[in-house]
Protein backbone atom coordinates (compact mmCIF):
# COMPACT_ATOMS: atom_id res chain seq x y z
CA UNK A 1 0.00 0.00 0.00
CA UNK A 2 1.35 3.42 -0.92
CA UNK A 3 2.16 5.69 2.00
CA UNK A 4 0.07 8.84 2.48
CA UNK A 5 1.47 11.95 0.81
CA UNK A 6 3.55 9.76 -1.55
CA UNK A 7 2.30 11.48 -4.69
CA UNK A 8 3.00 15.05 -3.57
CA UNK A 9 5.82 14.30 -1.12
CA UNK A 10 6.01 14.42 2.66
CA UNK A 11 4.96 17.55 4.58
CA UNK A 12 7.91 19.24 6.23
CA UNK A 13 6.93 18.47 9.84
CA UNK A 14 6.29 14.81 9.03
CA UNK A 15 9.61 14.49 7.21
CA UNK A 16 11.47 16.07 10.12
CA UNK A 17 9.78 13.78 12.65
CA UNK A 18 10.62 10.68 10.63
CA UNK A 19 14.27 11.64 10.28
CA UNK A 20 14.73 12.48 13.96
CA UNK A 21 12.99 9.27 15.06
CA UNK A 22 15.42 7.22 12.97
CA UNK A 23 18.62 8.80 14.37
CA UNK A 24 20.48 7.85 17.53
CA UNK A 25 22.58 10.53 19.28
CA UNK A 26 26.26 9.77 19.79
CA UNK A 27 27.05 8.74 23.37
CA UNK A 28 30.79 9.49 23.18
CA UNK A 29 32.34 12.56 24.79
CA UNK A 30 35.54 14.54 24.87
CA UNK A 31 36.96 17.05 27.35
CA UNK A 32 37.81 20.50 25.99
CA UNK A 33 39.11 23.69 27.61
CA UNK A 34 36.32 26.09 28.51
CA UNK A 35 37.34 28.59 25.82
CA UNK A 36 36.91 25.84 23.18
CA UNK A 37 33.38 25.05 24.30
CA UNK A 38 31.50 27.75 22.39
CA UNK A 39 28.80 26.16 20.27
CA UNK A 40 29.43 22.65 21.59
CA UNK A 41 26.95 20.48 23.51
CA UNK A 42 27.53 19.50 27.14
CA UNK A 43 27.85 15.74 27.58
CA UNK A 44 26.99 15.69 31.28
CA UNK A 45 25.57 18.02 33.93
CA UNK A 46 27.97 20.52 35.52
CA UNK A 47 27.55 21.15 39.24
CA UNK A 48 28.95 24.05 41.23
CA UNK A 49 31.64 22.98 43.65
CA UNK A 50 31.39 26.10 45.80
CA UNK A 51 29.26 29.13 46.57
CA UNK A 52 29.76 31.98 44.11
CA UNK A 53 30.80 34.70 44.82
CA UNK A 54 31.30 32.95 48.17
CA UNK A 55 31.08 36.07 50.33
CA UNK A 56 28.81 39.05 50.79
CA UNK A 57 29.95 41.69 48.31
CA UNK A 58 29.12 45.35 47.93
CA UNK A 59 27.13 46.28 44.84
CA UNK A 60 28.08 49.97 45.13
CA UNK A 61 30.97 52.25 46.01
CA UNK A 62 30.03 53.66 49.41
CA UNK A 63 30.11 52.83 53.10
CA UNK A 64 29.31 49.60 54.93
CA UNK A 65 27.66 50.48 58.22
CA UNK A 66 27.18 48.47 61.39
CA UNK A 67 23.87 46.62 61.84
CA UNK A 68 21.03 46.15 59.39
CA UNK A 69 18.44 48.56 60.77
CA UNK A 70 17.06 51.23 58.43
CA UNK A 71 19.23 54.34 59.03
CA UNK A 72 17.71 57.80 59.38
CA UNK A 73 18.78 61.07 57.78
CA UNK A 74 21.43 62.74 59.91
CA UNK A 75 22.61 59.50 61.56
CA UNK A 76 26.40 59.36 62.06
CA UNK A 77 29.14 56.72 61.99
CA UNK A 78 32.86 56.63 62.57
CA UNK A 79 35.13 55.21 59.85
CA UNK A 80 37.40 52.42 61.06
CA UNK A 81 38.87 51.05 57.82
CA UNK A 82 38.55 50.23 54.12
CA UNK A 83 37.44 47.17 52.14
CA UNK A 84 38.60 47.01 48.52
CA UNK A 85 38.07 44.33 45.87
CA UNK A 86 40.52 41.57 46.71
CA UNK A 87 41.64 43.32 49.95
CA UNK A 88 38.88 42.89 52.56
CA UNK A 89 38.68 44.73 55.85
CA UNK A 90 40.06 42.57 58.66
CA UNK A 91 37.60 42.51 61.50
CA UNK A 92 33.93 43.16 62.20
CA UNK A 93 31.93 46.32 62.77
CA UNK A 94 30.52 47.39 66.12
CA UNK A 95 27.77 49.87 66.89
CA UNK A 96 28.35 53.29 65.32
CA UNK A 97 31.17 52.05 63.08
CA UNK A 98 31.49 52.04 59.29
CA UNK A 99 34.11 51.37 56.63
CA UNK A 100 34.77 52.77 53.20
CA UNK A 101 33.89 50.00 50.69
CA UNK A 102 34.29 49.57 46.93
CA UNK A 103 32.12 47.73 44.40
CA UNK A 104 32.78 44.00 44.61
CA UNK A 105 34.59 44.23 47.95
CA UNK A 106 33.75 41.94 50.87
CA UNK A 107 31.20 43.27 53.36
CA UNK A 108 32.55 42.67 56.89
CA UNK A 109 30.76 40.83 59.66
CA UNK A 110 28.53 43.08 61.71
CA UNK A 111 27.32 45.03 58.64
CA UNK A 112 23.98 44.47 56.95
CA UNK A 113 23.85 47.52 54.71
CA UNK A 114 25.94 49.57 52.29
CA UNK A 115 25.17 53.26 51.84
CA UNK A 116 25.89 54.55 48.30
CA UNK A 117 28.52 57.27 48.49
CA UNK A 118 26.29 59.92 46.91
CA UNK A 119 23.95 59.72 49.92
CA UNK A 120 26.69 60.29 52.48
CA UNK A 121 28.68 63.35 53.57
CA UNK A 122 32.10 63.07 55.19
CA UNK A 123 33.19 65.40 57.97
CA UNK A 124 36.89 65.31 58.63
CA UNK A 125 38.90 62.15 58.16
CA UNK A 126 36.72 59.68 60.07
CA UNK A 127 33.15 60.92 60.50
CA UNK A 128 30.27 60.43 58.05
CA UNK A 129 26.55 61.13 58.22
CA UNK A 130 23.54 60.22 56.07
CA UNK A 131 22.42 63.23 54.07
CA UNK A 132 19.51 61.74 52.08
CA UNK A 133 16.99 58.91 52.39
CA UNK A 134 18.70 55.64 51.46
CA UNK A 135 15.65 53.51 50.61
CA UNK A 136 15.24 49.83 51.39
CA UNK A 137 17.93 48.30 49.19
CA UNK A 138 20.90 47.08 51.30
CA UNK A 139 23.17 47.01 48.19
CA UNK A 140 24.78 43.71 49.18
CA UNK A 141 25.30 40.75 46.88
CA UNK A 142 24.70 37.46 48.71
CA UNK A 143 27.32 34.63 48.81
CA UNK A 144 25.19 32.29 46.66
CA UNK A 145 23.85 34.90 44.22
CA UNK A 146 25.46 33.21 41.20
CA UNK A 147 25.56 29.65 42.48
CA UNK A 148 25.19 27.56 45.62
CA UNK A 149 27.32 24.46 46.31
CA UNK A 150 25.80 21.49 44.47
CA UNK A 151 23.66 23.67 42.19
CA UNK A 152 23.38 22.45 38.59
CA UNK A 153 25.00 25.10 36.42
CA UNK A 154 24.40 23.35 33.13
CA UNK A 155 22.34 20.27 32.20
CA UNK A 156 23.52 17.64 29.75
CA UNK A 157 22.58 18.39 26.17
CA UNK A 158 22.94 22.18 26.49
CA UNK A 159 24.30 24.14 23.52
CA UNK A 160 27.00 26.37 25.02
CA UNK A 161 26.74 30.10 24.38
CA UNK A 162 28.88 33.01 25.61
CA UNK A 163 26.72 33.47 28.73
CA UNK A 164 27.11 29.78 29.63
CA UNK A 165 30.90 29.99 29.30
CA UNK A 166 31.03 33.20 31.31
CA UNK A 167 28.98 31.73 34.14
CA UNK A 168 31.04 28.53 34.20
CA UNK A 169 34.24 30.57 34.32
CA UNK A 170 32.83 32.60 37.24
CA UNK A 171 32.26 29.30 39.05
CA UNK A 172 35.85 28.13 38.56
CA UNK A 173 35.24 25.67 35.70
CA UNK A 174 38.24 25.40 33.37
CA UNK A 175 37.22 22.43 31.18
CA UNK A 176 34.13 20.40 30.43
CA UNK A 177 32.93 17.26 28.65
CA UNK A 178 31.18 17.79 25.32
CA UNK A 179 29.72 15.46 22.73
CA UNK A 180 31.55 15.00 19.42
CA UNK A 181 30.28 16.96 16.46
CA UNK A 182 29.06 14.90 13.49
CA UNK A 183 31.59 14.54 10.68
CA UNK A 184 29.88 15.79 7.53
CA UNK A 185 30.69 14.55 4.03
CA UNK A 186 29.48 16.81 1.21
CA UNK A 187 28.95 15.61 -2.35
CA UNK A 188 28.19 18.15 -5.09
CA UNK A 189 26.99 16.62 -8.36
CA UNK A 190 26.57 17.91 -11.90
CA UNK A 191 28.27 17.73 -15.30
CA UNK A 192 27.65 21.45 -15.83
CA UNK A 193 29.62 22.61 -12.79
CA UNK A 194 32.89 24.52 -12.98
CA UNK A 195 35.12 25.83 -10.19
CA UNK A 196 35.06 29.57 -9.65
CA UNK A 197 37.53 31.35 -11.91
CA UNK A 198 37.38 28.74 -14.68
CA UNK A 199 36.34 29.82 -18.17
CA UNK A 200 32.79 28.80 -19.00
CA UNK A 201 31.68 26.98 -22.11
CA UNK A 202 28.09 27.01 -23.36
CA UNK A 203 25.69 25.50 -20.81
CA UNK A 204 28.15 25.51 -17.91
CA UNK A 205 27.81 27.30 -14.56
CA UNK A 206 30.18 28.08 -11.72
CA UNK A 207 29.63 25.73 -8.80
CA UNK A 208 28.17 27.54 -5.79
CA UNK A 209 26.45 24.92 -3.63
CA UNK A 210 29.61 23.92 -1.77
CA UNK A 211 30.40 27.53 -0.80
CA UNK A 212 26.78 28.20 0.21
CA UNK A 213 26.33 25.02 2.25
CA UNK A 214 29.76 25.05 3.88
CA UNK A 215 29.21 28.66 4.97
CA UNK A 216 25.68 27.91 6.19
CA UNK A 217 26.86 24.93 8.21
CA UNK A 218 29.73 26.96 9.61
CA UNK A 219 27.27 29.67 10.68
CA UNK A 220 25.25 26.95 12.43
CA UNK A 221 28.35 25.66 14.20
CA UNK A 222 29.36 22.71 12.01
CA UNK A 223 32.26 22.00 9.68
CA UNK A 224 32.38 19.95 6.49
CA UNK A 225 34.94 17.19 7.04
CA UNK A 226 35.24 15.97 3.46
CA UNK A 227 33.97 17.31 0.12
CA UNK A 228 33.69 15.96 -3.41
CA UNK A 229 32.51 17.60 -6.64
CA UNK A 230 31.63 14.84 -9.13
CA UNK A 231 30.00 14.81 -12.55
CA UNK A 232 26.84 12.89 -13.39
CA UNK A 233 28.54 9.53 -13.95
CA UNK A 234 27.32 6.54 -11.90
CA UNK A 235 30.61 4.83 -11.08
CA UNK A 236 32.49 7.93 -9.83
CA UNK A 237 29.37 8.89 -7.86
CA UNK A 238 29.17 5.40 -6.32
CA UNK A 239 32.79 5.57 -5.21
CA UNK A 240 32.35 9.06 -3.78
CA UNK A 241 29.26 8.01 -1.80
CA UNK A 242 31.04 4.95 -0.38
CA UNK A 243 34.16 6.91 0.49
CA UNK A 244 32.21 9.68 2.26
CA UNK A 245 30.02 7.16 4.12
CA UNK A 246 33.06 5.31 5.43
CA UNK A 247 34.81 8.43 6.72
CA UNK A 248 31.90 10.55 7.94
CA UNK A 249 28.90 10.37 10.26
CA UNK A 250 26.54 12.04 7.78
CA UNK A 251 26.60 12.22 3.98
CA UNK A 252 24.97 15.22 2.29
CA UNK A 253 24.59 15.53 -1.47
CA UNK A 254 23.10 18.15 -3.76
CA UNK A 255 21.41 17.24 -7.02
CA UNK A 256 20.80 13.89 -8.64
CA UNK A 257 17.86 12.75 -6.47
CA UNK A 258 15.04 13.59 -8.87
CA UNK A 259 13.82 11.49 -11.82
CA UNK A 260 15.90 12.82 -14.72
CA UNK A 261 18.08 10.71 -16.99
CA UNK A 262 21.25 11.86 -15.22
CA UNK A 263 19.85 11.74 -11.67
CA UNK A 264 21.86 8.79 -10.36
CA UNK A 265 22.12 9.55 -6.65
CA UNK A 266 18.79 8.19 -5.41
CA UNK A 267 19.26 4.88 -7.21
CA UNK A 268 22.83 4.52 -5.98
CA UNK A 269 21.84 5.19 -2.37
CA UNK A 270 19.05 2.59 -2.66
CA UNK A 271 21.62 0.11 -3.97
CA UNK A 272 24.20 0.91 -1.25
CA UNK A 273 21.69 1.13 1.59
CA UNK A 274 18.14 2.42 1.49
CA UNK A 275 16.07 5.44 0.52
CA UNK A 276 13.49 5.87 3.27
CA UNK A 277 11.56 8.56 1.43
CA UNK A 278 11.97 11.17 -1.24
CA UNK A 279 10.07 14.28 -2.28
CA UNK A 280 8.85 17.01 0.04
CA UNK A 281 5.52 18.77 -0.15
CA UNK A 282 7.36 22.07 -0.07
CA UNK A 283 8.51 24.96 -2.23
CA UNK A 284 11.44 25.25 -2.65
CA UNK A 285 12.72 21.75 -1.91
CA UNK A 286 10.55 19.06 -3.48
CA UNK A 287 13.43 16.83 -4.73
CA UNK A 288 14.77 15.81 -1.31
CA UNK A 289 15.80 12.26 -0.33
CA UNK A 290 16.50 10.73 3.06
CA UNK A 291 18.04 7.33 3.68
CA UNK A 292 21.24 5.51 4.61
CA UNK A 293 24.42 4.36 2.93
CA UNK A 294 25.18 1.28 4.96
CA UNK A 295 24.63 2.64 8.48
CA UNK A 296 25.50 6.26 7.62
CA UNK A 297 22.58 8.72 7.40
CA UNK A 298 22.16 10.28 3.96
CA UNK A 299 20.54 13.61 3.08
CA UNK A 300 19.93 14.20 -0.62
CA UNK A 301 19.34 17.93 -1.02
CA UNK A 302 17.96 19.52 -4.20
CA UNK A 303 20.41 20.77 -6.79
CA UNK A 304 19.13 24.35 -6.92
CA UNK A 305 21.11 26.35 -4.35
CA UNK A 306 18.22 28.09 -2.56
CA UNK A 307 16.29 24.83 -2.26
CA UNK A 308 19.44 23.11 -0.99
CA UNK A 309 19.98 25.78 1.67
CA UNK A 310 16.33 25.83 2.78
CA UNK A 311 16.05 22.05 3.12
CA UNK A 312 19.40 21.92 4.92
CA UNK A 313 18.09 24.47 7.42
CA UNK A 314 14.77 22.70 7.90
CA UNK A 315 15.89 19.04 7.97
CA UNK A 316 19.68 18.61 8.09
CA UNK A 317 20.27 21.15 10.88
CA UNK A 318 17.78 19.56 13.35
CA UNK A 319 19.27 16.15 12.57
CA UNK A 320 22.82 17.35 13.29
CA UNK A 321 21.67 18.81 16.60
CA UNK A 322 20.00 15.51 17.51
CA UNK A 323 23.09 13.49 16.58
CA UNK A 324 25.16 15.79 18.78
CA UNK A 325 22.92 15.05 21.78
CA UNK A 326 21.03 18.35 21.91
CA UNK A 327 17.28 18.87 21.73
CA UNK A 328 16.78 20.22 18.20
CA UNK A 329 16.05 23.94 18.27
CA UNK A 330 14.13 25.17 15.25
CA UNK A 331 14.01 28.75 14.05
CA UNK A 332 11.75 30.97 16.19
CA UNK A 333 8.49 32.11 14.60
CA UNK A 334 6.46 35.32 14.70
CA UNK A 335 3.46 36.85 12.97
CA UNK A 336 4.14 39.54 10.41
CA UNK A 337 2.10 41.41 7.82
CA UNK A 338 3.14 41.38 4.18
CA UNK A 339 4.31 44.83 3.07
CA UNK A 340 3.74 44.25 -0.63
CA UNK A 341 1.74 41.89 -2.86
CA UNK A 342 3.32 38.51 -3.53
CA UNK A 343 2.47 36.65 -6.74
CA UNK A 344 2.44 32.86 -6.55
CA UNK A 345 0.41 29.87 -7.57
CA UNK A 346 -1.43 27.68 -5.08
CA UNK A 347 -0.41 24.05 -4.83
CA UNK A 348 2.51 23.66 -2.39
CA UNK A 349 3.33 25.35 0.90
CA UNK A 350 6.17 27.81 0.39
CA UNK A 351 8.98 29.27 2.46
CA UNK A 352 9.47 32.68 0.85
CA UNK A 353 12.53 34.79 1.66
CA UNK A 354 11.72 38.23 3.07
CA UNK A 355 13.25 41.23 4.80
CA UNK A 356 11.90 42.26 8.21
CA UNK A 357 11.03 45.96 8.31
CA UNK A 358 9.32 48.09 10.94
CA UNK A 359 6.54 50.47 9.90
CA UNK A 360 6.54 54.01 11.35
CA UNK A 361 3.78 53.00 13.77
CA UNK A 362 5.85 50.03 14.97
CA UNK A 363 4.14 47.19 13.06
CA UNK A 364 6.42 44.35 11.89
CA UNK A 365 6.28 43.90 8.12
CA UNK A 366 7.74 41.37 5.70
CA UNK A 367 9.13 42.80 2.47
CA UNK A 368 9.54 40.40 -0.45
CA UNK A 369 11.57 41.70 -3.37
CA UNK A 370 12.84 40.09 -6.56
CA UNK A 371 12.34 36.60 -7.90
CA UNK A 372 11.73 33.73 -5.47
CA UNK A 373 13.17 31.17 -7.91
CA UNK A 374 15.02 28.35 -6.15
CA UNK A 375 18.01 28.91 -8.43
CA UNK A 376 18.43 32.58 -7.43
CA UNK A 377 20.83 32.82 -4.48
CA UNK A 378 20.19 36.57 -4.38
CA UNK A 379 16.83 35.85 -2.74
CA UNK A 380 18.76 34.72 0.35
CA UNK A 381 20.84 37.89 0.60
CA UNK A 382 19.57 40.12 3.36
CA UNK A 383 16.75 37.69 4.19
CA UNK A 384 15.55 37.98 7.79
CA UNK A 385 12.52 35.74 7.44
CA UNK A 386 11.14 32.61 5.83
CA UNK A 387 7.46 33.38 5.25
CA UNK A 388 5.27 30.31 5.75
CA UNK A 389 2.69 30.47 2.94
CA UNK A 390 -0.01 27.74 3.08
CA UNK A 391 -0.43 25.44 0.09
CA UNK A 392 -3.95 26.58 -0.75
CA UNK A 393 -3.04 30.28 -0.79
CA UNK A 394 -2.49 31.81 -4.20
CA UNK A 395 -1.35 35.39 -4.67
CA UNK A 396 -0.92 37.05 -1.29
CA UNK A 397 -2.11 40.62 -0.86
CA UNK A 398 -0.26 43.30 1.07
CA UNK A 399 -1.42 43.41 4.70
CA UNK A 400 -2.00 39.65 4.94
CA UNK A 401 -0.64 38.28 8.21
CA UNK A 402 1.54 35.17 8.03
CA UNK A 403 3.75 33.13 10.28
CA UNK A 404 7.44 33.60 9.58
CA UNK A 405 10.62 31.85 10.71
CA UNK A 406 13.26 34.25 11.97
CA UNK A 407 16.67 33.84 10.30
CA UNK A 408 18.70 35.26 13.16
CA UNK A 409 20.68 33.21 15.65
CA UNK A 410 20.79 34.10 19.37
CA UNK A 411 23.81 36.01 20.64
CA UNK A 412 24.05 34.76 24.23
Amino acid sequence: MAEPFAAEGWPLDEARSRILAALEPCLDQEVVPLVKGLGRVSAEPLVSQAAVPGFRASIMDGYAIAGDAMPTIGERWQLVGVSSAGEPFAGSLGAGEAIRIMTGAMVPDGSGRVLPQELVTRQGARDIHLQRDCGGNPWIRQPTEEAAPGQVLLPAGQRLGPADLGRLASCGVESLAVTPQPRIGLLITGDELLPAGAERAAGQIWESNSALLEALLQRLGYAVTSKRVVGDQPEPLRLALLDLAQGCDVVVSTGGVSAGDSDWIRGLVAELGEVCFWKLFLKPGRPFAWGRIGRTPFFGLPGNPVAAAITALQLLWPALQHLEGAEPQLLPRLRVALENDLKRGAGRPELARAELVVAPEGQLLARVSGSQASSRIGSLQGADLLLEIPAAMGCVEAGTELWAQVLRLPIF
